[in-house]
């Protein structure tokens, strides 16, 4: 008995049952939704539809007049248009194209578990080199990227934003390794990092936020000989990623006349593009946040909307769906529970600003992992600001439905990792308060699951 509580206590239970109820979570989602009712999804569909006609024998991605979403770059479209070309010579029907979708979904949805799964698993790879340990299961990590309900919805639809985390996860853990050895490399690891800059430039554009952070990193290297190294890794490696990602930007710029098209026309970058209470939440909605965090209360105010995005479902794409309350289970009472939901999730939101804060420092004598955290808090911050630029950029009055946890889920990720490390030193500096954080985490975690289910 002694033994199994000190297993309890010392966390391996617990990362076991968090790692099990994370894929129950999965596994009935993969059960109960249907990708269909996802984000702009007919729009996705229309862009796997045509991508898929060509395959395999030429590659043509979908123009503006085939899917709104055509701006997209292809890689999250791969895997369910391949399933659509075995799906189509395999099926007996009248009507392939419509039979086939239901079934490319699934398949989808299954794979990006799976991606979901190995991110998890490469943050883990990534702590364990940088704490040079033997222990690949780490609580705090399993806990604070667990918990976050965005995961689940983001992973269940047809997007590329699954792919930025996957292809992030083991950007990180090769730059783990950078830095363990000191900015020493080999050519292999010049390529290795090429070609996975290349496939988060061809995942979706939000990850090119994650991009300037390794250049802004040099500049806090404090010896010039590792500063030099890390220019001379970093040149040659983005090189590379331009190479393999180039020829899908430089078509948009062709066919559109920019590398950054999009569905709408953008502004002048003026902060007036958007109303005072877009960037300070203001009038008598702002206590819908904790009453009803759902559309269409507090419309277009950013804060509101991506903290009620993040830990709930405030548009209805996925715990529920607003578009018809008649269709799922206990839906006409999803704003009450989702009001719980954002009350008790002001503690994570606590602790996972106060771990991105305070892990990030440019003290001298720093471990490799606070040199690790430099970048992440770059990146996180580069991650911020771009999206801000970009809501202000292409304004969507005067609902705001552009604000989205789903888009920027990297930002969340980047906080959640930050977040570890706070909570690796907190246990070393104060276990009773370190324990006081797992346990609220926990209790969050299992009170918030119905928020991570599809419920229609």
């Amino acid at each position: 008995m002694k033994i199994i509580f000190n297993k309890i206590i010392s966390g391996s239970f617990i990362s076991l049952l968090i790692i099990f109820i994370i894929i129950l979570i999965l596994t009935f989602n993969i059960f109960n939704y249907d990708p269909i009712q996802g984000y702009d999804a007919e729009a996705h569909y229309n862009y796997v539809d045509y991508f898929s006609r060509y395959l395999p024998s030429s590659l043509n991605l979908p123009s503006e007049l085939d899917s709104r979403e055509f701006f997209n770059p292809p890689i999250g479209y791969v895997i369910p248009a391949f399933s659509q070309v075995i799906c189509r010579n395999t099926l007996d029907s009248p009507n392939l194209l419509e039979d086939c979708r239901p079934i490319y979904g699934k398949v989808t949805q299954v794979f990006q578990s799976l991606l979901f799964l190995l991110s998890i698993y490469f943050y883990l790879l990534t702590y364990k080199v940088l704490r040079s340990n033997d222990k690949l299961l780490d609580l705090n990590i399993l806990l604070i990227i667990g918990i976050l309900t965005v995961n689940y919805k983001t992973f269940s639809m047809i997007r590329g934003e699954p792919y930025i985390i996957l292809f992030n996860s083991i950007l990180l853990w090769r730059f783990s390794i950078l830095i363990k050895n000191s900015f020493n490399y080999k050519p292999k690891d010049v390529v290795y990092f090429g070609i996975l800059i290349g496939a988060l430039a061809l995942s979706r554009q939000w990850a090119f936020l994650l991009f300037p952070g390794y250049f802004i990193f040099t500049l806090f290297i404090s010896e010039k000989r590792n500063k030099l190294k890390m220019i001379k890794f970093l040149l040659p490696a983005f090189f590379l990623g331009f190479i393999l990602s180039s020829w899908f930007y430089f078509s948009l710029y062709f066919d559109y006349g920019s590398f950054t098209s999009f569905n709408k026309e953008p502004l002048i970058f003026k902060f007036s593009n958007q109303p005072y209470s877009f960037y300070l939440p203001s009038g008598n909605e702002i206590y819908y946040i904790f009453q009803k965090p759902i559309r269409p209360y507090f419309s277009n105010q950013f804060l509101p909307i991506l903290y009620s995005d993040l830990w709930g479902d405030y548009w209805g794409y996925f715990a529920f769906t607003s578009r018809a309350l008649d269709v799922g289970r206990n839906q006409l009472l999803i704003g009450d529970y989702l009001a719980r939901v954002n009350i008790v999730s002001i503690l994570p939101s606590l602790l996972l600003i106060v771990g991105t804060f305070t892990g990030f420092t440019i003290r001298k004598n720093s471990s490799i992992e606070d040199i690790f955290n430099r970048y992440l808090f770059i990146a996180m911050a580069s991650s911020f600001v771009g999206y801000a630029w970009f809501l202000i950029k292409f304004p969507a009055l005067p609902t705001g439905d552009t604000i989205k946890a789903t888009y920027i889920i990297q930002l969340f990720h980047l906080m959640g990792l930050l977040t570890n490390s706070y909570l690796h030193k907190l246990k070393v500096r104060n276990l009773n308060l370190y324990w006081f954080w797992i346990v609220a985490l926990i209790l969050v975690f299992f009170h918030n699951i119905p928020a991570s289910l599809s419920h229609f």
